[in-house]
C-alpha cells in the first residue's frame, strides 16, 4: 500500500482513493493520535465547498466520535481560519477537507495540531500506521463514552474580525475585484474588505459543488484580469479553493506573483523594523530576479525545499517573520501558522494605501526573469539517476558557470510524476530556450 500522506495531506478521487472508509479511519487514528489521551477532546472541522466535503465530512466525524472525541464542525472555511480558530479556540486539533487548487473530483484531508501547525513527517507516519493496521488497538467507547457533535456558531464572524485587526488603514475608495475561485472564500472574502470599508466585486463566488476552481482562481488568472481593468478597479486579488494562497493583478490587469508580493511585504517590513534577521524565506523555485532584488536592498534569501510545509519549518527554527512561495502561499508568521490568503491580500492593500502607490509600481520592486521550464519523462525507478550520471552532472556544471552572474539552472526530480524537471532563468530568453532544450535532450537520451 502506497504512502497515504503526501506533502499537503491525505489526498485523491474522492469516493475513490480518498473512501468514506478511509475518511472514518483517519478520523479515528487522527483523533487517537493527536489528543494526547485528553479528556473528552475537541477537534475542529472545515471544509471547501466540494461536492464531496459533506460526504467526507460525516465519516470523518464519525470516526472522531467513535473514539470519544468531539467533532466541532464550522462549515466552509478557509484552511488559514481553521488553523487560527483551532488555536484561538483551544481545541486539541483541526481538520480541513479540501483539495485546494485541485479539480472538484479530488478531495483531502489535512491536519493542524492544537497550536494549528501542519504535522511533522513523524506524526503522519504514526495516524497512518494506525489506518494500514485497520485501527486495532484504538478504544471504541460505549455509552456516555461516546463523542459528541457540538455546533460552533460565530466561527466565520470570529475569523473574519481578527484579519479585519490587523488592517491599521481605512480602505474607503479602493475598488477590488475578489475571485473567490467558487471555493471556501465566497462569503469570507467580500465580507471581510467590505467591512473595511473597499468597494468590492466579487466574481466565482456562487459554489455549487462542481464549479470550485473551474477556469476561476488562483490558477486561472484571466478573468480577474479582464475584471479589473473592465471595472477600472485597482487591484484584483485571486484565492485558490482553500483560499490559502493568493495572487493578485493590478490596475493594468497584469498578474503580480508571489515572489512580488513576498519582496515587496519584505521591503516595507524590513523597513518598520519587523523583518525579523532582514531574512526571506522562500523555495528554490523563486525566480532569480527576486535574488537580485533582494540582495540590492540589503534582504537576505533563505531557500528551502519546494512546498510550504518546509518554509514553515525553516522560519520556525530560525525565527524568521515572512517566507513563502512563488504561487501565493505565502505565510505570515505573527499573524497565522500557514498560508493566509486574506492576510496575504491585506497587505497589499496596506501597502498600497500607506504609500499612495498603484500596485504596478510596488510590483517593480523586481524584474521577472525570463524563465524556461522542460518536464522530461523517465521511468520511475530512473528519475534520480541523473544525479549520479557524469556525462549530465559536466552538462548541468557547464550551463551552471555560464549563468553564474545573470541567471540559474535548476535540475529536480518530480516528487509525484516520472519526471526530470529543467528550468533556467536568465536574461536572455533564446539562449537559455536553446541551453534549457540541449540538456533535456542530453537527459532523455542519457536516461532512456
Amino acid at each position: 500500500m502506497p504512502r497515504l500522506f503526501g506533502t499537503d495531506g491525505v489526498r485523491g478521487v474522492a469516493g475513490a482513493e480518498l473512501s468514506c472508509q478511509l475518511a472514518y479511519d483517519l478520523g479515528r487514528a487522527g483523533a487517537a493520535v493527536l489528543t494526547n489521551g485528553a479528556n473528552r477532546p475537541r477537534i475542529l472541522v472545515g471544509r471547501d465547498t466540494r461536492l464531496s466535503g459533506q460526504m467526507l465530512e460525516c465519516a470523518l466525524i464519525a470516526g472522531i466520535c467513535s473514539v470519544g472525541a468531539c467533532a466541532v464542525p464550522v462549515g466552509v472555511m478557509p484552511t488559514p481560519a481553521v488553523a487560527w480558530l483551532t488555536r484561538t479556540y483551544g481545541a486539541d486539533a483541526g481538520v480541513v477537507i479540501s483539495a485546494s487548487h485541485n479539480p472538484m473530483q479530488f478531495n483531502g484531508i489535512k491536519f493542524f495540531d492544537r497550536n494549528g501547525l501542519k504535522l511533522p513527517d513523524s506524526v503522519e507516519d504514526r495516524i497512518e500506521e494506525i489506518v494500514k493496521n485497520g485501527c486495532r488497538g484504538i478504544p471504541c467507547p460505549t455509552g456516555e463514552g461516546v463523542g459528541r457533535v457540538e455546533e460552533a456558531g460565530g466561527a466565520e464572524d470570529d475569523y473574519i474580525r481578527f484579519v479585519q485587526s490587523l488592517c491599521g488603514v481605512d480602505l474607503t475608495g479602493m475598488r477590488i475585484v475578489l475571485d473567490c475561485a467558487n471555493g471556501a472564500a465566497y462569503r469570507i472574502a467580500p465580507r471581510l474588505f467590505s467591512g473595511l470599508g473597499a468597494d468590492v466585486l466579487p466574481i466565482f463566488d456562487k459554489p455549487d459543488g462542481v464549479n470550485i476552481n473551474e477556469r476561476c482562481g488562483s490558477t486561472h488568472m484571466k478573468a480577474l484580469s479582464s475584471a479589473v481593468r473592465e471595472t477600472g478597479a485597482q487591484i484584483g486579488l485571486a484565492f485558490d479553493g482553500d483560499a490559502d494562497r493568493c495572487l493578485a493583478v493590478d490596475e493594468r490587469g497584469r498578474v503580480v506573483d508571489g515572489d512580488q508580493m513576498m519582496l515587496l511585504c519584505a521591503d516595507r517590513m524590513k523597513r518598520a523594523g519587523r523583518l525579523r534577521h532582514d531574512t526571506l524565506v522562500v523555495t528554490v523555485m523563486s525566480n532569480y530576479g527576486l535574488t537580485l532584488a533582494a540582495r540590492e536592498r540589503g534582504i537576505r534569501l533563505e531557500k528551502t525545499a519546494v512546498g510550504d510545509r518546509y518554509v514553515l519549518e525553516c522560519m520556525r527554527e530560525n525565527g524568521y517573520a515572512l517566507g513563502g512561495e512563488q504561487s501565493g502561499h505565502i505565510i505570515f508568521l505573527e499573524d497565522n501558522t500557514t498560508g493566509d490568503g486574506m492576510v496575504t491580500g491585506l497587505n497589499l492593500l496596506i501597502a498600497m494605501k500607506e504609500s499612495g502607490r498603484p500596485l504596478s509600481e510596488l510590483a517593480s520592486i523586481m524584474t521577472v526573469l525570463p524563465q524556461v521550464l522542460i518536464n522530461v519523462p523517465v521511468s520511475e525507478s530512473r528519475k534520480r539517476a541523473w544525479r549520479d550520471d557524469p556525462v549530465i552532472g559536466e552538462a548541468i556544471e557547464r550551463i551552471e558557470r555560464k549563468w553564474a552572474d545573470a541567471g540559474r539552472l535548476l535540475v529536480r526530480e518530480s516528487g509525484t510524476e516520472p519526471l526530470v524537471r529543467v528550468m533556467i532563468e536568465g536574461d536572455d530568453r533564446a539562449a537559455i530556450e536553446a541551453d534549457a532544450r540541449a540538456l533535456a535532450d542530453l537527459i532523455a537520451a542519457r536516461l532512456g
